[in-house]
């Protein structure tokens, strides 16, 4: 395979669960976590994907996270539950999380599923997409494994980027999923762009001085702009509240940097939650009905100059077939780095001619 090809989705996966392997997680667990990872990838979103392979070995190298962790369910109602994660990796538990919101959502029309004691888990999507392929609608939200964000007029790093995700059933080729930051830009965005020697645009940070901040090798020396200033901000405060204070979990000052802090755990919280149409007296109309009401949307004349109107979730059913059939395109500085973590886990490269740093 040349160095600057697709790499297969079986072959990714396998890298990355070996090592996982290498650190000591076990062979069920990494697969698991390493397909999540792939799956990120293989639906675009690259920013939460592969490329944090190697802060997750950071943290199960100086003992953050748990390797073998026991995670279970610690409390529980018909239409609740909150899941343990035992500071193991976070797509363990969310996984979890997910499939108990739908069994529950079945059984009693809505599941809501918190996590306490996790770690970062990747996009939300993975979390929510099930959901709609399965004819509910979902929502999960986190909150942010570091804080980058003050409280709106302040300047102590108090919020971190609490991303937010809803999914629903459209008869078509894709379900609507939207899953966003409570920022202007996610700092995996921000990282990315590090990574490949890039600036970022104007208005994703601010220095303390105010002043524009574009260079990302200094994002420590700002913090990130919320989405739509104070109501972000409330935003970003309410799944806090939700994710967080309410599975026991951090916020706020609480909030360990699992970048920066690679020995403490973070107690990381998430929710998932289904809800399912049939409580309402619906069932396959839903979807229908939803998708007439976004091919309206889609049919709206386009602002001169802009691209014709797009759904949230639009194409990433073709972008995940065509990635699963011909593999996943990853940059330059991604083989590199991945070819370093392979050197580090004692693996063979996964790209043996690519060049070195």
């Amino acid at each position: 395979m040349p160095d600057d090809a697709p790499v297969a989705v079986v072959t990714l996966c396998d890298f990355v669960a070996n090592a996982l392997g290498s650190h000591g997680v076990p062979r069920n667990e990494a697969a698991t976590v390493a397909g999540l990872m792939v799956e990120a990838d293989v639906y675009g979103y690259s920013t939460h994907g592969v490329f944090r392979l190697r802060q997750y070995l950071a943290r199960l190298a100086g003992g953050g996270c748990n390797p073998t962790p026991d995670i279970k369910v610690v409390h529980e109602t018909v239409a609740t539950a909150v899941v343990d994660c035992d500071d193991g990796l976070g797509h363990l538990a969310m996984a979890a999380a997910r499939d108990l919101a739908v069994k529950k959502a079945r059984e009693a029309g809505i599941g809501w599923v918190g996590v306490r004691r996790g770690n970062h888990a990747g996009p939300l999507a993975l979390y929510v997409r099930p959901q709609a392929e399965a004819g509910m609608l979902g929502m999960a939200a986190a909150v942010g494994s570091a804080n980058h964000v003050p409280p709106y007029g302040g300047t102590d790093l108090l919020l971190g980027t609490n991303p937010i995700a809803f999914s629903a059933p459209a008869a078509g080729a894709d379900p609507f999923v939207f899953d966003m930051a409570t920022t202007v830009a996610a700092m995996g965005k921000i990282k990315t762009l590090r990574q490949q020697g890039k600036d970022m645009p104007e208005g994703w940070m601010v220095g303390r001085d105010g002043k524009p901040l574009t260079d990302p090798g200094r994002r420590s020396e700002g913090f990130l702009l919320p989405i739509g200033g104070p109501k972000g901000f409330g935003l970003s405060v309410a799944i806090g509240l939700m994710a967080g204070v309410l599975n026991g979990a951090a916020f706020g000052s609480d909030v360990v940097d699992f970048t920066n802090d690679t020995t403490s755990p973070t107690n990381t919280g998430q929710f998932v939650m289904a809800l399912d149409p049939a409580a309402f007296g619906l069932g396959d109309d839903f979807a229908a009905k939803a998708a007439r009401i976004f091919d309206n949307m889609r049919a709206s004349r386009p602002l001169p100059g802009h691209d014709p109107v797009r759904m949230p979730g639009d194409g990433k059913s073709a972008l995940a077939e065509a990635h699963r059939s011909g593999g996943v395109p990853l940059n330059p500085a991604l083989r590199r780095d991945l070819n370093a973590l392979a050197d580090d886990c004692g693996l063979a490269p996964l790209f043996p001619n690519a060049p070195a740093d």
